[in-house]
């Protein structure tokens, strides 16, 4: 299944909610959590991770995985956190609107 445009900010902002995490682990926690459903790859998850940081969303310092690999790791900031809940509300409005015309029609 594809991702709709617009919802990989908002799936980035919301895994990282739960903590810091670097780039491959925040894909296989998105494949995880949407039952390898959605599968992201790497030409979509690095630029989204810098739009994000460019933003103010997320910020990344340098550290080193499980494996002893040093990697990139990123965070939510306080301006973050608060898009974190922008994001779900719209995505809530959104379902919510499309579920209503598909229900009518």
């Amino acid at each position: 299944m594809e991702l709709m445009q617009g919802t990989l900010d908002m799936l980035i902002l919301r895994v990282l909610s739960s903590g810091k995490r670097h780039g491959y682990d925040i894909s296989k926690k998105i494949l995880l959590l949407s039952k390898s459903s959605l599968k992201v790859g790497h030409g979509s998850m690095y630029p989204a991770l810098h739009r994000l940081e460019k933003k103010g969303y997320i910020k990344s310092s340098m550290g080193e995985t499980k494996k002893g690999r040093e990697a990139k790791f990123y965070q939510l900031t306080r301006h973050g956190r608060a898009q974190v809940e922008v994001e779900t509300q719209r995505w809530r409005d959104f379902v919510s609107v499309v579920d209503s015309i598909i229900e009518e029609s």
